[in-house]
Formats: structure tokens, sequence, C-alpha cells
């Protein structure tokens, strides 16, 4: 489908992430029919990953915001998202969202591209369909109300859990990176680039980050943000494979909730892998969260 000529086309800043969030949110409360909780912190977190000015796009048309992506790629696979606002579905927005997300990955020489949608978005589904994709994986976004005491974090003998120091930071990765190898598409990424991209980080906190201790070692870890989807989040947590099934992941959990808590954020989410090898999703569960969206992940390999 052709799009029409009065759209226009311009490069993301950081001063479209309010307008891009209410896009967003828009578009999520269409299809799950509950209000959304995403923020312009949300936007400015997926954009951490992200060169703007060649790797993303706002497409407007008479000064309205109809529709935003953006692109990103870790080596040999690129990701893109493309959003179209509400009421102006049908128009090829989609399609030319899917064009300018391919046209990235092929600048950027990757082998295959990912883009992603809500689990209800059947006309995503079907565009996706018609241009090749398939499906590869699901996602959850889980989520806790905190209106009660939380429980104390409960280790082995001989563990401690301690606030993250920065002279750690090369550990931390290496712990992190270990509890992730089972993870789907985990790519791993050297300290050198892992570290600074940290540092510049949205929301980086390091008093949010915590670490489980074997005496030298470290055993799990965590590290939050203050605020995202309306609350705090936990952004990746981790156990190395020789302490799983101790309790390291559900005590780290229960200190961050209680730290959340205590500089009032009451809600806490987090993303999981609806097909985690380490039955990431029961642990969530046996804390309290419960499953709020689900996203669809679709995969296409380029020639």
């Amino acid at each position: 489908m052709a799009v029409p000529d009065t759209i226009t086309r311009r490069a993301a800043t950081r001063e479209d992430a309010v307008a891009v969030a209410a896009l967003v949110a828009a578009d999520e409360a269409a299809l799950t029919g509950r209000p959304s909780h995403l923020t312009a912190n949300d936007v400015l977190a997926w954009w951490s990953r992200c060169d703007l000015a060649t790797s993303s796009w706002v497409l407007e048309e008479d000064g309205r915001l109809v529709g935003s992506g953006w692109f990103h790629h870790d080596g040999p696979l690129g990701f893109f998202v493309g959003i179209v606002a509400q009421g102006e579905k049908g128009r090829g927005l989609g399609g030319m969202q899917v064009d300018l997300g391919e046209q990235c990955a092929a600048e950027a020489g990757v082998e295959r591209v990912h883009t992603w949608t809500q689990a209800p978005d059947r006309a995503a589904a079907a565009l996706f369909d018609g241009r090749g994709y398939r499906e590869v994986r699901r996602f959850y976004d889980m989520a806790i109300d905190l209106d009660g005491p939380v429980p104390e974090p409960s280790l082995p003998d001989g563990l401690a859990l301690e606030t993250f120091r920065e002279e750690d930071a090369r550990a931390f990765h290496a712990a992190l990176g270990e509890a992730f190898e089972d993870h789907w598409e985990h790519h791993p990424r050297p300290f050198e680039e892992w570290w600074p991209e940290k540092l510049a980080m949205h929301g980086y906190d390091p008093t949010l980050w915590f670490v489980v201790r074997d005496g030298d070692e470290i055993a799990a870890t965590v590290w939050n943000e203050a605020e995202r989807n309306g609350g705090g989040y936990v952004a990746a947590l981790g156990v190395r494979r020789p302490w799983r099934g101790r309790g390291l992941g559900k005590a780290l959990l229960h200190h961050s909730f209680a730290e959340f808590v205590r500089r009032g954020q009451t809600r806490v989410t987090l993303g999981v892998d609806a097909e985690s090898p380490t039955g990431a999703t029961k642990l969530y569960e046996s804390v309290g969260m419960h499953v709020e969206l689900e996203s669809v992940v679709y995969e296409r390999s380029l020639p």
C-alpha cells in the first residue's frame, strides 16, 4: 500500500520521548483494554542502544505524530520497532516502518532482524507474516503491587547480600554474562563496551544494583532502575550455575522490593522470556508477580 505523500519523516530526538511514549501507551491501551503505565523514561531506555540520528524515525502529518520507530543491532542480529498511531492504521504506515527497519538492518550488515508486537495485535501479525517473518519467541511483562510487608531476604549460611560497588563492575559483568549464557539470543558484549554504556544509561543508579557474594566470588547479581513502566524496574537478574536452586534469586528480588518500597515505589515490573530455560517465570510468580503483557518476537533472515 502506497503511503500518502502528506507524510513527512525525520529522525527522532530525545525531546520526542514524551510524545512517542504517549503514542506507544495509547496503542498498548487500545490492544489490552487497560491503561498503560509507559512513560518517557521507558522510551529513553529503549533509545539508549540506538543512534537516533541515523537509526530512528518520526512520521508526521500536518504537525501530528502518526508513527515512530527505531533500530539497533547486536553483532549479526538487528532489532527494530515501529508504532502506528491509533486512528492512522490501515494507511500503509506499518509497512513503511518495516521498510525503514530493514533498510537500517541492511546498512548495518546484519544477517537476521527481529521485531515485536503485542500478542493481541493481529494486524501486525498479518503484516509480518506477509513480509516473510515468522514467530520465534514470546516474552512477558510481569508486575507486582507491593501493598504489604516484604519478606526478609533469606540466604544460605556463608553468603552475603550487598550493594554493588563500582570497583566490582568487571566481576559483576562477568557474573551476569555467565548467568545469561543459556538465555535465548544472548549476545555477550565486551566489558569495555558494556560498562561505559551502563554509566551513560538513562536512570543508572548503582545504589539499586545488588550482589550475592560467596567469599570472594559474586554468585548472583541484579541491576534495578528507579523508574520504568510506572514504578521500579528489575532490569536484569542472574544467578550463576553453581549457585542455582538455593534461593539467591528470590533473596535479591525481596531485597530489591524492600528498597523500592523504602523509596516510595510500590509497583515493580520486569520482562522475562516466556520459555526461560532457568524457570524464571516460576520464580517471579513465587514472589507474587503476575503476567501483565505478552509480546511476540518475529524474525526474518536478510539476503
